[in-house]
């Protein structure tokens, strides 16, 4: 028997159709209610997909949460627990390199470019071996 009360999942994590919509016109209210644009745009998370080289499983993180290229490290550190595993003396000198997805498609090394450019133009995280980044 199905129940006609189902509501339409939408999105990943699965979150209803009713509380999406609630939720997006609640931060369209608190957009036009901010004095500035820039403001706005800074107000909401900036969720990137996360896949490992290995890993069966992907996941997203918000760029907005972390101060820099070092806060990101470890946070996807304690996800994946890929960079405290390297082999050699010193994290720089590890297994796995932190590469991005911008906005062309086009794969980059991540601490090449400033953070805030970083963060506007990244569309997908990657961690890869080494060996494949250069």
């Amino acid at each position: 028997m199905i129940c006609a009360c189902r509501v339409q999942v939408v999105g990943w994590p699965p979150v209803g159709a009713y509380r999406k919509s609630t939720f997006q016109s609640a931060s369209a209210s608190a957009a036009k209610e901010s004095k500035g644009a820039g403001e706005a745009g800074q107000r909401g998370g900036l969720y990137v997909k996360v896949s490992m080289d290995g890993a069966p499983y992907l996941r997203k993180v918000d760029l907005r949460t972390y101060g820099g290229y070092g806060e990101l490290r470890a946070a996807l550190d304690a996800l994946f627990g890929c960079f405290s595993s390297c082999s050699g003396p010193s994290p720089d000198n590890g297994q796995f390199a932190m590469a991005y997805e911008d906005k062309d498609g086009d794969l980059m090394l991540a601490g090449d470019v400033p953070w805030d450019m970083f963060i506007s133009s990244c569309k997908r995280l990657r961690i890869m071996r080494s060996s494949e980044a250069r």
